[in-house]
């Protein structure tokens, strides 16, 4: 196995401890060497942590019966610890629950992605099982049920878009995800057993889910998670069903478990959701979120406004000056650390439609901002007002009858005829109608189903285009 960063990839130049740099590449379609080679090291860094998967496949189903059950009571022990008055577990603020939609954003957007390597075995019954599960976290094709384009909406709704220079473990296990796509043939038992591991239910998401619920952020996203991966009927089944189906009835099946394991393994590397969660420091992210400004604090156009006789634009000019900056904010009165954001006179010149720094800072940054202020210096509960629970939200748009549909209609296929001469196609204005015109012009299903594995992969298949290829390919399979 490689060990240095030359021997890693000399062909691409691409360093595999560079989790981020991978990332990128991967997703754009780089060279399935680069794939191998971070897969060799990932294995390598996983080979010494521990793993409860059992050894044999009798044993897996109780494991994951017993997984899941315990996950459950530990789940009615947490909501039994709220009833009773204990606070939320994970997230302390509203600030901190975006911060953590921003930080997993990396593996969220790829989600699935380990899987597409399969599809090219879609003659293959053994194949089913994880073909339906990758079909699945695609929402078969429709918009709304497909898990990035769900996650997607979800960063864009809460300002939380700008995740690309997240540090570097952020990006471990979506490019681990997107290298396992890549090297579906030679890592076939590693990405079975990722995908066991994968799809068990964490108890994180169970909270996750609650606890954003209750900030007014919608949690569909992982309650659409939480409702797949079941033990029962779910992908933790399926995958599974899966396992068993690939186990070689000829050869070594004992080694095939093993490297399915070093697969499961792989789950447990980078950055993890509780992990992340903890990460957040309000104060911290506050500064670093105001340094980050100092690019564009030029066009702030608030120069009548002066803090200890200089003007805002010159104060977040110079990111070192930032924490002292905050300091004569509080000491002149601008800022009231421990009141409602409301009650500062900083706070009105950046929220509100006529705010004179209206525009400068992101949904999510003006909640960073809202947290920082409420929350008091000396640390304790910051004053915040209570906020709805995203039902209760839902409900209110439910009387105005004004509530955004879950399920939407997709568009339907090959609705059209089109030309025998191909160049008419140059004609076709519209991406859907290409398609469609493409997928009528082959010769074979086999041909077909080739165009429409190429649109479903991790970076296409949640564009139109991609959304319309797995609604084919899904129906096409049956």
């Amino acid at each position: 196995m490689p060990t240095t960063a030359l021997a890693q990839l000399p062909a691409t130049g691409i360093d595999t401890s560079d989790a981020r740099a991978v990332y990128h590449a991967l997703y754009d379609g780089a060279d399935p060497a680069l794939a191998a080679d971070y897969l060799e090291a990932r294995l390598a860094e996983a080979a010494a942590l521990p793993c409860d998967l059992p050894a044999t496949l009798d044993e897996m189903a109780q494991w994951i019966t017993r997984h899941t059950d315990a996950v459950g009571t530990e789940y009615r022990a947490y909501l039994a610890a709220r009833k009773n008055g204990a606070p939320r577990r994970f997230f302390k603020t509203r600030s901190q629950a975006l911060y953590f939609l921003k930080a997993v954003a990396p593996t969220k957007l790829v989600d699935g992605a380990w899987l597409y390597g399969v599809l090219e075995r879609w003659q293959d019954p053994d194949y089913q099982a994880l073909i339906r599960i990758y079909l699945e976290e695609l929402g078969n094709g429709v918009p709304d049920k497909n898990h990035v384009t769900i996650y997607r909406k979800l960063l864009e709704q809460h300002g939380c878009e700008h995740w690309q220079d997240l540090p570097e473990r952020h990006f471990v296990q979506g490019a681990i995800q997107l290298a396992l796509a890549a090297g579906a043939d030679d890592f076939l038992p590693e990405l079975v057993g990722y995908n066991l591991g994968y799809e068990q239910l964490p108890l994180h998401l169970l909270i996750t889910s609650y606890e954003l619920n209750e900030l007014g952020i919608d949690p569909y996203y992982f309650t659409l998670h939480v409702t797949v991966d079941n033990a029962d009927t779910g992908h933790a089944h399926t995958a599974l069903e899966g396992l068993k189906r690939l186990v070689p009835r000829v050869g070594d099946s004992a080694a095939f478990l093993r490297r399915v394991a070093a697969g499961f393994r792989l789950n447990d590397l980078g950055v993890g959701t509780v992990e992340a969660i903890a990460a957040f420091d309000l104060e911290r992210e506050t500064v670093a979120m105001l340094a980050a400004k100092a690019v564009v604090g030029k066009n702030m156009h608030s120069d009548y406004c002066r803090v200890a006789g200089r003007t805002i634009n010159d104060w977040l000019a110079e990111p070192a000056q930032i924490p002292q900056f905050l300091e004569k904010l509080e000491q002149q009165g601008w800022i009231r650390r421990g009141e409602p954001a409301e009650n500062s006179r900083f706070w009105k010149l950046i929220h509100g439609e006529r705010a004179e720094m209206f525009g400068v800072f992101s949904a999510y940054e003006q909640q960073l901002l809202e947290d920082w202020i409420v929350t008091p210096r000396e640390g304790g509960e910051p004053v915040i007002a209570r906020v709805p629970s995203h039902r209760a939200l839902r409900r209110s748009l439910d009387t105005l009858e004004s509530a955004p549909a879950r399920n939407t209609a997709p568009r339907g296929v090959i609705r059209h005829t089109f030309p025998a001469d191909e160049h008419a196609w140059q004609t076709i204005g519209c991406e859907l109608r290409l398609l469609e015109a493409q997928l009528a012009a082959t010769a074979s299903k086999d041909e077909a189903m080739a165009l429409l594995i190429g649109l479903m992969a991790p970076n296409q298949h949640h564009t139109s285009a991609g959304l319309m290829a797995t609604r084919v390919f899904a129906r096409l399979l049956q």
